[in-house]
């Protein structure tokens, strides 16, 4: 049978041809991902979320500072993104944004892979700028180093709680606009609260007088201070300003702007850390750790203030926070303001059993204001989340904070098995007993707080 091709039906089929032509080029090349090279796509992602970590003298077990750094360790660094173990930002991105944040998006995750895929292509690696602290960039030098006591930490297993003195002497009276506490032994220390006491030098002759520190768990908690020598001569106390410097694991030292911030200090005094907590560890170890102070001409315009909720807070924890064996339990903690405050940082705290984590605000007018949601608590990363901006709560707003505490045996951070009930003793921060805290680093509110930008 034969047909009939007409000049209609003979155009018809070439367009057709046409079409489907370009469809198999199109599809050809779509196939060809294009090019990936460290320094064009790969660079730009390590520097942000990674090399804050993983360079010389900070937490990360290895380097991540160059082309041949990040070439030796791609295949653990592709497992490590996809699987979104690294880089470690345990809030979740979707309810609420802060300064500094370390996480990966699909795109950036993908590209990662496909580099690796490709074969790790260098690209222009000699173009690229050499890596900088933007941190130290922006503070500059410090103007004094104050070192902490060299720790010796037994290997038995065991926390070890510290209270220290640190002791300075400098020529006059001055003002601070950051304190940096540089820790020396990262694998270990896994909380420090800083306090500054400020001698009168008529009271006060030798500063070095008492012990430079003492275990907690060893001494009379009634004669810690007298035992460290932190009276005056006549067995006074100094005037203490508390806070000035705090350390968790993961956190960065941040500073803030300048018309938020600072602290007198005076020419005579001494860092009180009243508890500088050391993680157990089987072999003896040391640390020294110290604190890099940057002077300010001028007074402090708006000195910081905190409050905590939950353990040891102004507000306690409902129901009693204890947690059975073999349970899964959410505890709540909520408090109201009494006045308008611009909140500069949040830290929440649990330790090992806590799974899960949210805190928001109510206004007076009803809206409601996201802080932070955890959806994956982890104990070994725990950050002060600094805001974008001053935030703004107005008096008669209600915190309100949950969390969700894990003491089963499908938990593979649960420090006891078979479970066996944990709770909360007294404040205690061994890391086998548990807490559960929203502390806010704050200022009063005053007009124009909402425009005040907290980025570096």
């Amino acid at each position: 049978m034969f047909y009939r091709i007409t000049r209609c039906t003979y155009y018809h089929i070439i367009r057709v041809a046409v079409v489907f032509i370009a469809f198999a080029i199109l599809a050809c090349n779509g196939s060809k991902t294009s090019e990936v090279t460290y320094a064009e796509h790969i660079a730009p992602i390590i520097q942000q979320n990674c090399v804050k970590c993983h360079q010389k003298g900070e937490a990360g077990p290895f380097n991540l500072v160059s082309y041949e750094d990040v070439a030796k360790k791609a295949k653990l660094v592709r497992y490590v993104t996809e699987n979104r173990i690294m880089p470690p930002w345990p809030a979740d991105p979707t309810y609420s944004t802060f300064v500094n944040e370390m996480y990966l998006t699909d795109e950036q995750i993908a590209l990662i892979k496909t580099w690796v895929e490709q074969g790790c292509k260098p690209g222009d690696t000699a173009s690229l700028p050499a890596f900088s602290d933007s941190r130290q960039e922006n503070l500059g030098k410090p103007d004094l180093v104050v070192k902490v006591p060299t720790i010796d930490i037994p290997g038995n297993n065991t926390d070890l709680f510290a209270v220290v003195k640190i002791p300075y002497e400098i020529p006059y009276d001055t003002f601070v606009r950051a304190i940096e506490f540089v820790c020396g032994n990262k694998k270990l220390v896994h909380h420090m609260n800083g306090h500054l006491i400020q001698f009168d030098p008529s009271k006060k002759k030798n500063l070095h007088t008492g012990k430079s520190w003492v275990n907690q768990d060893q001494s009379n908690s009634q004669t810690i201070h007298k035992e460290l020598g932190l009276l005056h001569d006549d067995g006074t106390y100094a005037p203490m300003t508390p806070s000035v410097s705090n350390y968790l694991p993961g956190a960065l030292f941040m500073a803030y702007p300048k018309e938020i911030g600072g602290y007198r200090f005076a020419k005579k005094g001494a860092f009180y850390l009243n508890d500088m907590h050391y993680g157990p560890t089987p072999i003896p170890a040391t640390d020294s750790s110290y604190f890099n102070i940057y002077f300010s001409p001028t007074p402090p315009k708006r000195p910081v203030a905190e409050f905590q909720m939950g353990t040891l807070g102004v507000s306690p924890v409902v129901p009693d926070l204890i947690v059975p064996p073999n349970k899964v339990q959410t505890f709540r903690i909520q408090t109201t303001l009494p006045e308008d405050i611009s909140v500069i940082t949040i830290v929440p705290h649990m330790h090992l059993i806590g799974k899960k984590y949210l805190a928001y605000a109510v206004k007076p007018s009803g809206d409601t204001i996201p802080l932070i949601r955890i959806n994956n608590w982890d104990f070994r990363w725990q950050y002060f989340y600094q805001f974008k901006q001053l935030l703004r709560l107005p008096r008669g707003t209600t915190i309100y904070v949950e969390g969700v505490y894990d003491n089963t045996a499908s938990n593979p951070n649960n420090p006891f098995s078979p479970p066996r009930e944990i709770r909360e003793k007294n404040g205690s921060m061994k890391t086998t007993d548990e807490m559960f805290q929203l502390i806010v680093t704050y200022v009063p509110y005053q007009a124009g707080d909402e425009k005040i930008s907290l980025a570096p």
